[in-house]
Protein backbone atom coordinates (compact mmCIF):
# COMPACT_ATOMS: atom_id res chain seq x y z
CA UNK A 1 0.00 0.00 0.00
CA UNK A 2 1.33 3.23 -1.06
CA UNK A 3 0.35 7.12 -1.00
CA UNK A 4 1.06 9.44 -3.14
CA UNK A 5 -0.66 12.47 -5.23
CA UNK A 6 -3.20 10.84 -7.39
CA UNK A 7 -3.07 11.80 -11.53
CA UNK A 8 -7.40 11.82 -11.42
CA UNK A 9 -6.97 14.67 -8.77
CA UNK A 10 -10.16 17.11 -9.32
CA UNK A 11 -10.38 20.31 -7.69
CA UNK A 12 -14.38 20.01 -7.49
CA UNK A 13 -13.97 16.24 -5.14
CA UNK A 14 -14.87 16.56 -1.50
CA UNK A 15 -11.61 16.52 0.85
CA UNK A 16 -12.39 12.83 1.82
CA UNK A 17 -12.15 11.87 -1.92
CA UNK A 18 -9.20 13.66 -2.84
CA UNK A 19 -7.56 11.69 -0.08
CA UNK A 20 -8.67 8.15 -0.71
CA UNK A 21 -7.71 8.93 -4.29
CA UNK A 22 -4.02 9.34 -3.15
CA UNK A 23 -3.97 5.72 -1.91
CA UNK A 24 -2.19 2.70 -4.49
CA UNK A 25 -2.77 -0.63 -3.67
CA UNK A 26 -0.07 -2.96 -5.58
CA UNK A 27 -0.83 -7.01 -5.54
CA UNK A 28 0.74 -9.50 -7.27
CA UNK A 29 -1.12 -12.45 -9.35
CA UNK A 30 0.22 -15.28 -10.66
CA UNK A 31 -1.31 -18.39 -12.67
CA UNK A 32 -0.75 -21.82 -14.52
CA UNK A 33 -3.48 -23.01 -17.34
CA UNK A 34 -5.39 -24.94 -14.58
CA UNK A 35 -6.50 -21.57 -13.67
CA UNK A 36 -7.17 -20.44 -17.56
CA UNK A 37 -9.12 -23.66 -17.83
CA UNK A 38 -11.61 -23.10 -14.35
CA UNK A 39 -12.18 -19.83 -15.35
CA UNK A 40 -13.18 -21.05 -18.92
CA UNK A 41 -15.46 -23.58 -17.42
CA UNK A 42 -17.01 -20.57 -14.79
CA UNK A 43 -18.24 -18.68 -17.73
CA UNK A 44 -19.84 -21.67 -19.27
CA UNK A 45 -16.78 -23.41 -21.65
CA UNK A 46 -17.69 -27.35 -22.08
CA UNK A 47 -15.79 -30.28 -22.32
CA UNK A 48 -15.41 -30.56 -26.18
CA UNK A 49 -14.43 -26.70 -26.53
CA UNK A 50 -10.79 -28.39 -25.88
CA UNK A 51 -9.18 -25.04 -27.39
CA UNK A 52 -10.47 -23.66 -23.93
CA UNK A 53 -10.67 -26.41 -21.73
CA UNK A 54 -7.26 -28.47 -22.39
CA UNK A 55 -4.00 -27.08 -22.02
CA UNK A 56 -2.37 -29.74 -24.62
CA UNK A 57 -4.90 -28.09 -27.35
CA UNK A 58 -2.53 -26.61 -30.12
CA UNK A 59 -5.12 -23.39 -29.84
CA UNK A 60 -5.28 -23.56 -25.78
CA UNK A 61 -6.31 -19.90 -24.84
CA UNK A 62 -7.82 -17.85 -22.40
CA UNK A 63 -11.03 -16.77 -23.02
CA UNK A 64 -11.17 -12.67 -23.42
CA UNK A 65 -12.64 -11.48 -20.05
CA UNK A 66 -9.93 -13.76 -17.86
CA UNK A 67 -8.55 -10.06 -18.10
CA UNK A 68 -11.12 -9.15 -15.07
CA UNK A 69 -9.24 -11.77 -13.10
CA UNK A 70 -5.75 -10.89 -12.09
CA UNK A 71 -7.34 -7.20 -11.23
CA UNK A 72 -9.66 -8.41 -8.41
CA UNK A 73 -7.56 -8.60 -5.37
CA UNK A 74 -5.63 -5.66 -5.86
CA UNK A 75 -9.02 -4.08 -6.79
CA UNK A 76 -11.19 -5.06 -3.55
CA UNK A 77 -8.30 -4.43 -1.26
CA UNK A 78 -9.49 -0.77 -1.91
CA UNK A 79 -10.74 0.49 1.52
CA UNK A 80 -14.72 2.51 1.28
CA UNK A 81 -14.51 3.19 4.77
CA UNK A 82 -13.87 6.83 4.71
CA UNK A 83 -17.80 6.73 2.42
CA UNK A 84 -20.21 7.25 5.10
CA UNK A 85 -22.20 4.49 6.83
CA UNK A 86 -20.47 2.09 4.64
CA UNK A 87 -22.11 -1.14 4.32
CA UNK A 88 -20.42 -3.85 2.14
CA UNK A 89 -23.87 -5.70 1.74
CA UNK A 90 -25.27 -2.59 -0.32
CA UNK A 91 -22.73 -2.84 -2.61
CA UNK A 92 -23.69 -3.71 -6.02
CA UNK A 93 -21.27 -3.81 -9.17
CA UNK A 94 -22.64 -1.15 -11.72
CA UNK A 95 -20.12 -1.19 -14.70
CA UNK A 96 -17.22 -2.55 -15.82
CA UNK A 97 -14.61 -1.93 -18.51
CA UNK A 98 -11.52 -4.54 -19.53
CA UNK A 99 -9.06 -3.01 -22.36
CA UNK A 100 -6.61 -5.62 -23.67
CA UNK A 101 -3.14 -3.94 -24.20
CA UNK A 102 -1.06 -7.32 -25.59
CA UNK A 103 -2.18 -10.93 -26.30
CA UNK A 104 -3.15 -12.88 -23.29
CA UNK A 105 -0.24 -15.39 -21.47
CA UNK A 106 -1.75 -19.06 -20.61
CA UNK A 107 0.49 -18.44 -17.56
CA UNK A 108 2.20 -15.84 -16.03
CA UNK A 109 3.37 -13.46 -13.41
CA UNK A 110 1.45 -10.06 -13.11
CA UNK A 111 2.18 -7.22 -10.56
CA UNK A 112 -1.68 -4.71 -10.29
CA UNK A 113 -1.61 -1.31 -9.45
CA UNK A 114 -5.30 -0.36 -8.47
CA UNK A 115 -6.52 3.78 -7.26
CA UNK A 116 -9.53 5.36 -7.23
CA UNK A 117 -10.43 7.13 -10.68
CA UNK A 118 -13.60 8.97 -10.06
CA UNK A 119 -16.21 9.40 -7.12
CA UNK A 120 -19.72 10.54 -7.25
CA UNK A 121 -22.20 11.60 -5.10
CA UNK A 122 -25.90 10.37 -6.03
CA UNK A 123 -27.73 11.43 -2.95
CA UNK A 124 -28.60 8.18 -1.48
CA UNK A 125 -25.76 6.31 -2.68
CA UNK A 126 -22.38 6.71 -4.13
CA UNK A 127 -20.33 5.95 -7.58
CA UNK A 128 -16.80 4.96 -6.78
CA UNK A 129 -14.69 4.15 -9.83
CA UNK A 130 -11.58 2.62 -9.53
CA UNK A 131 -9.15 1.84 -12.03
CA UNK A 132 -6.72 -1.15 -12.25
CA UNK A 133 -3.43 -1.74 -14.31
CA UNK A 134 -2.06 -5.02 -14.63
CA UNK A 135 1.90 -5.77 -16.09
CA UNK A 136 4.16 -8.11 -16.72
CA UNK A 137 6.01 -8.91 -13.23
CA UNK A 138 9.37 -9.37 -15.43
CA UNK A 139 9.30 -6.76 -18.27
CA UNK A 140 6.65 -4.33 -17.31
CA UNK A 141 4.53 -4.79 -19.89
CA UNK A 142 1.26 -3.68 -19.61
CA UNK A 143 -1.41 -6.52 -20.56
CA UNK A 144 -4.54 -5.24 -19.34
CA UNK A 145 -6.46 -2.06 -17.96
CA UNK A 146 -9.54 -2.19 -15.87
CA UNK A 147 -12.24 0.11 -15.05
CA UNK A 148 -14.99 -1.03 -12.26
CA UNK A 149 -17.60 1.10 -10.77
CA UNK A 150 -19.41 0.37 -8.09
CA UNK A 151 -22.93 2.05 -6.51
CA UNK A 152 -22.98 1.85 -2.39
CA UNK A 153 -26.17 1.83 -1.11
CA UNK A 154 -26.90 4.72 1.86
CA UNK A 155 -23.67 6.20 1.45
CA UNK A 156 -24.50 9.09 -0.19
CA UNK A 157 -24.49 12.89 1.05
CA UNK A 158 -20.33 14.01 1.30
CA UNK A 159 -20.91 16.53 -0.51
CA UNK A 160 -19.28 15.51 -3.80
CA UNK A 161 -19.48 15.53 -7.61
CA UNK A 162 -22.96 14.56 -8.80
CA UNK A 163 -22.51 13.63 -12.71
CA UNK A 164 -19.20 13.03 -14.04
CA UNK A 165 -16.61 14.12 -16.91
CA UNK A 166 -17.30 13.58 -19.54
CA UNK A 167 -30.82 -0.30 -33.94
CA UNK A 168 -33.68 -2.44 -35.46
CA UNK A 169 -32.78 -6.46 -35.48
CA UNK A 170 -29.45 -7.84 -33.98
CA UNK A 171 -27.36 -9.37 -36.48
CA UNK A 172 -26.74 -12.35 -34.11
CA UNK A 173 -28.06 -13.61 -30.57
CA UNK A 174 -27.00 -16.09 -28.61
CA UNK A 175 -28.46 -18.16 -25.97
CA UNK A 176 -26.99 -20.08 -23.39
CA UNK A 177 -28.37 -21.80 -19.69
CA UNK A 178 -26.41 -20.88 -17.04
CA UNK A 179 -26.24 -23.92 -13.98
CA UNK A 180 -27.44 -23.86 -10.75
CA UNK A 181 -23.77 -24.12 -9.57
CA UNK A 182 -22.40 -21.59 -11.82
CA UNK A 183 -21.85 -18.95 -9.09
CA UNK A 184 -20.11 -21.65 -6.74
CA UNK A 185 -17.86 -22.84 -9.42
CA UNK A 186 -17.22 -19.30 -10.78
CA UNK A 187 -16.15 -17.56 -7.14
CA UNK A 188 -12.92 -20.37 -7.65
CA UNK A 189 -11.47 -17.90 -9.91
CA UNK A 190 -11.23 -15.44 -7.13
CA UNK A 191 -14.09 -13.20 -6.36
CA UNK A 192 -15.14 -14.48 -3.01
CA UNK A 193 -18.24 -12.23 -1.91
CA UNK A 194 -20.60 -13.85 -0.06
CA UNK A 195 -23.03 -12.26 -1.77
CA UNK A 196 -22.88 -14.95 -4.37
CA UNK A 197 -23.08 -18.09 -2.12
CA UNK A 198 -24.83 -17.19 1.16
CA UNK A 199 -28.84 -16.69 1.28
CA UNK A 200 -28.52 -14.94 4.50
CA UNK A 201 -25.85 -12.57 3.25
CA UNK A 202 -27.67 -12.21 -0.15
CA UNK A 203 -30.98 -11.50 1.93
CA UNK A 204 -29.59 -8.62 3.64
CA UNK A 205 -28.66 -7.17 0.03
CA UNK A 206 -32.19 -7.44 -0.42
CA UNK A 207 -32.01 -10.51 -2.56
CA UNK A 208 -34.25 -13.61 -2.56
CA UNK A 209 -31.40 -15.70 -3.13
CA UNK A 210 -27.38 -15.25 -3.97
CA UNK A 211 -26.84 -13.71 -7.45
CA UNK A 212 -24.83 -14.96 -9.99
CA UNK A 213 -21.58 -12.30 -10.05
CA UNK A 214 -21.76 -9.75 -12.94
CA UNK A 215 -18.18 -10.32 -13.99
CA UNK A 216 -19.58 -13.65 -14.94
CA UNK A 217 -22.42 -12.86 -16.91
CA UNK A 218 -20.14 -10.12 -18.58
CA UNK A 219 -17.82 -12.98 -19.46
CA UNK A 220 -20.33 -15.42 -21.04
CA UNK A 221 -21.85 -12.27 -23.19
CA UNK A 222 -18.11 -11.66 -24.20
CA UNK A 223 -18.15 -15.32 -25.17
CA UNK A 224 -20.87 -14.84 -27.23
CA UNK A 225 -19.58 -11.35 -28.91
CA UNK A 226 -16.34 -14.05 -29.65
CA UNK A 227 -17.90 -16.87 -30.96
CA UNK A 228 -20.00 -14.55 -33.07
CA UNK A 229 -17.55 -11.93 -34.44
CA UNK A 230 -14.27 -13.03 -33.57
CA UNK A 231 -11.11 -11.57 -31.16
CA UNK A 232 -12.14 -7.93 -29.21
CA UNK A 233 -9.70 -5.59 -27.60
CA UNK A 234 -11.97 -4.35 -25.24
CA UNK A 235 -15.09 -4.77 -23.46
CA UNK A 236 -17.52 -2.51 -21.36
CA UNK A 237 -20.66 -3.21 -19.99
CA UNK A 238 -23.13 -1.71 -17.56
CA UNK A 239 -24.89 -3.64 -14.99
CA UNK A 240 -28.47 -3.25 -14.71
CA UNK A 241 -30.07 -6.75 -13.07
CA UNK A 242 -29.75 -9.67 -11.44
CA UNK A 243 -28.87 -12.79 -12.62
CA UNK A 244 -29.98 -16.10 -10.35
CA UNK A 245 -27.83 -19.36 -11.40
CA UNK A 246 -30.19 -21.85 -13.29
CA UNK A 247 -31.22 -18.61 -15.38
CA UNK A 248 -30.63 -18.47 -19.56
CA UNK A 249 -28.55 -15.44 -20.67
CA UNK A 250 -29.45 -13.96 -24.29
CA UNK A 251 -27.30 -12.13 -25.99
CA UNK A 252 -28.62 -9.53 -28.54
CA UNK A 253 -25.41 -7.99 -31.20
CA UNK A 254 -25.20 -5.44 -33.92
CA UNK A 255 -22.10 -4.89 -35.64
CA UNK A 256 -21.78 -1.57 -36.53
CA UNK A 257 -17.89 -0.86 -38.06
CA UNK A 258 -15.29 -2.42 -35.57
CA UNK A 259 -17.72 -2.54 -32.63
CA UNK A 260 -20.17 -4.72 -31.48
CA UNK A 261 -23.11 -3.87 -29.56
CA UNK A 262 -24.69 -5.79 -27.49
CA UNK A 263 -27.58 -6.14 -24.59
CA UNK A 264 -27.75 -9.33 -22.40
CA UNK A 265 -31.73 -10.18 -21.03
CA UNK A 266 -32.37 -13.55 -18.53
CA UNK A 267 -35.11 -15.40 -20.64
CA UNK A 268 -36.90 -16.10 -18.01
CA UNK A 269 -37.93 -12.65 -16.76
CA UNK A 270 -37.26 -10.62 -20.08
CA UNK A 271 -35.12 -8.66 -17.68
CA UNK A 272 -32.32 -6.81 -19.23
CA UNK A 273 -28.92 -7.13 -17.42
CA UNK A 274 -26.13 -6.21 -19.32
CA UNK A 275 -26.52 -2.90 -20.99
CA UNK A 276 -25.06 0.41 -22.44
CA UNK A 277 -22.54 -2.65 -23.43
CA UNK A 278 -20.14 -2.69 -26.51
CA UNK A 279 -16.69 -4.54 -27.57
CA UNK A 280 -14.09 -3.17 -30.05
CA UNK A 281 -13.21 -6.21 -32.68
CA UNK A 282 -9.65 -6.63 -33.11
CA UNK A 283 -8.33 -6.12 -36.49
CA UNK A 284 -4.81 -8.23 -36.44
CA UNK A 285 -4.76 -11.32 -33.95
CA UNK A 286 -1.81 -12.10 -32.61
CA UNK A 287 -1.45 -15.15 -30.19
CA UNK A 288 0.36 -15.41 -27.31
CA UNK A 289 3.12 -17.57 -27.22
CA UNK A 290 2.91 -20.73 -24.67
Amino acid sequence: MASSNSPFADPHDAPIVAEAKKEVIEAEYSYTERDVILYNLGIGATATQLEWTYEGHDEFSALPTFGVIPQFLASSSLSFDWLPNFNPAKLLHGEQYLSIKAPIPTSAEFVNSARVLEVLDKGKAAAVTTIIETRDKHSGKLIFENQSTVFIRGSGGFGGKRVGNDRGHPDAISEEKTQSSQAALYRLSGDTNPLHILPEFAAIGGFDKPILHGLCSMGIAGKHVLQAFGVFQDIKVRFTGVVYPGETLVTEMWKEGSKVIFITKVKERDTVVLASAGATLLEEVTKAKL
